[in-house]
């Protein structure tokens, strides 16, 4: 893959809310992603050989830890609430037990409130954002035991 591309790509990252992008072409593929940290990671893939088989620009960050237990993700990306309102007690705590269809936050995504509702009962072991922090896509929320 041509390393212009790749550097126009960044620069297309860098500039827009998103924080990851992969492209395909023919049998070379490039995942661009930013982390929360503001570094970005490029990772070039390509079946010719001398083609590297990481890059990373400028610099890589350490993988987060697998969660035990059954993770709760984020169905997709908006802003995190742990309440309905202001000032009201969470939705759960750490230590609560939940069961299948209890509602655990709200995800705000384009003014719209959505209430995110468990998938599994259990106890909740950790609640892993802040209230009115931003959520990507499949980021972890909460982690039932």
């Amino acid at each position: 893959m041509d390393l212009r591309k790749v550097k126009k790509l960044i620069e297309l990252l860098e500039e827009s809310a998103i924080s990851e992008i992969e492209i395909h072409e023919g049998e070379e593929s490039v995942r661009i992603a930013r982390h929360s940290s503001g570094a970005t990671q490029t990772i070039i893939q390509g079946s010719a050989q001398g083609h590297p088989a990481a890059h990373p620009l400028p610099q890589q960050q350490a993988v987060a830890p697998v969660e035990t237990g059954h993770v709760i993700k984020a169905p997709m990306v908006g802003t995190y609430y742990s309440s309905a309102t202001p000032g009201a007690a969470p939705f759960v705590e750490v230590g609560q037990t939940v069961k299948e269809g209890d509602v655990l936050c709200i995800i705000e995504a384009m003014k719209i409130m959505n209430q995110i509702e468990a998938d599994a009962s259990g106890v909740i072991s950790k609640a892993l954002v802040e209230s009115g922090d931003p959520v990507e896509y499949g980021q972890p929320l909460f982690v039932i035991t």
